[in-house]
């Protein structure tokens, strides 16, 4: 895949975390001047991922129907306008549906751009393709928060969304200008009238079905993380919150370079043989965290390894769980992308809410979410692969 079809491709992935993360550090402003308290300035994240789950069972249809392009580009240009939007909100109201439909425009970029990399790469290609964007899903979570933060402090909480309303028009210029479009030719147009059955198809079937679960789940772990750890490094172990930026961006590097690991297994491996291994040490690393937890150890640096191997090795399931669960689904990319990309946020969204149900002061719910996630990966990669040796093999080297 050319270079800079992967840079825009990391860009449009970049969206959902950009707008996830970089408005964090401004919740507090934003409830003072939108005169809302902390839980209602939390729905905004909410709504995000509500439509970020909802929005991608759209653009599958539309892209195995109108193209890559076409979809693609309605859908950055929804995310500028609401982006612009968000800038402009005068109440609390109109910022909710404002980013809902943000995310509404922000998720045509996970799809499509995982319809894209299968359209042009064999499978396992398209698992270090995955791999690379990985990278760009690393790196965000650790800069947003810090540009946020910086927005915030110079210019106020609107010059967030200011930025993201350029951000999105740039490369709205560059899908126009430079991404061709990549829905192989002598695929025949799906009507859109089929979507539904074509989704309950993939239901259906459990090469698809398990593979799409193990990324899903370990995905689900992440967001686990993301909503626990801040309570526990800063209320329980008493870090500043400086410190635990830090501690975040050196897990976040782990999962960077984890993902390039990835890429080099890939040389002599197949996604598939690679997911029997990686599922395995996923699942040891958080019972492992569950352990330490259970343990109520004062001592931080019990903690920290456990959870450094379990938030790394995330990035070398879900590439090849995505490349494995598409194998095979040329015809349709959009729909199987679309509807992979739903169930893991809405896994994500149901493990992240758990971590707060079961919130007791000490690290345990946080660390048995993981561990559970770390549990049905491994069972999940097991039944993928047996289910792959009933069904016809995919050609790793060819689309």
């Amino acid at each position: 895949m050319p270079f800079y079809i992967l840079l825009i491709l990391g860009a449009l992935s970049a969206f959902g975390p950009l707008a996830i993360d970089m408005y964090l550090p401004a919740f507090p402003a934003i409830g003072e001047a939108l005169n809302a308290d902390a839980e209602q300035v939390q729905w905004s994240l909410s709504v995000y991922f509500l439509g970020l789950a909802s929005g991608q069972l759209v653009y599958g249809p539309l892209a195995d129907r109108f193209g890559r392009r076409l979809p693609l580009l309605f859908g950055v240009a929804l995310f500028c306008v609401a982006s612009f939007a968000c800038a402009m909100a005068p109440t609390l109201e109109w910022l909710l549906a404002a980013r809902f439909a943000q995310a509404l425009g922000g998720c045509a970029g996970m799809v499509v751009t995982r319809a894209v990399v299968r359209d042009l790469c064999a499978p396992i290609d398209a698992a270090k393709a995955f791999s690379q964007l990985m990278l760009i899903m690393g790196v965000a979570p650790i800069l947003a928060p810090l540009a946020g933060g910086a927005m915030l402090k110079v210019a106020g909480w609107p010059s967030i969304f200011w930025f993201l309303t350029l951000f999105s028009a740039l490369f709205a210029l560059a899908v126009y200008f430079f991404l061709p479009e990549t829905l192989p030719e002598d695929t025949p147009p799906a009507r859109l009238g089929s979507a539904l059955g074509r989704y309950l198809g993939l239901l259906r079937e459990p090469v698809f079905m398990f593979h799409s679960l193990t990324g899903g789940v370990a995905m689900a772990g992440m967001f686990a993380y993301i909503a626990g750890s801040p309570y526990i490094f800063i209320e329980m172990y008493g870090l500043s919150v400086d410190h635990y930026a830090w501690l975040f961006g050196a897990n976040a590097a782990g999962f960077i370079l984890f993902a390039q690991l990835n890429s080099r297994l890939l040389r002599h491996n197949t996604p598939l043989s690679l997911l029997k291994g990686t599922t395995g040490v996923y699942c040891a690393a958080t019972v492992t965290l569950l352990v330490v937890a259970l343990l109520h150890s004062p001592n931080i640096w019990l903690f920290l390894p456990p959870l450094f191997c379990s938030v790394a090795v995330i990035s070398l399931v879900i590439p090849n769980a995505s490349a494995c669960a598409l194998a095979g689904h040329g015809h349709q990319a959009g729909v199987a992308s679309a509807l992979m990309g739903t169930m893991q946020f809405a896994i994500a969204g149901l493990t992240s809410a758990l971590v707060g149900v079961l919130h007791d002061g000490s690290s345990v719910p946080m660390a048995l979410v993981m561990a559970g996630c770390g549990v049905v990966t491994v069972t999940m990669a097991f039944l993928a692969r047996r289910a792959s040796a009933r069904a016809p093999q995919p050609n790793w080297a060819s689309r």
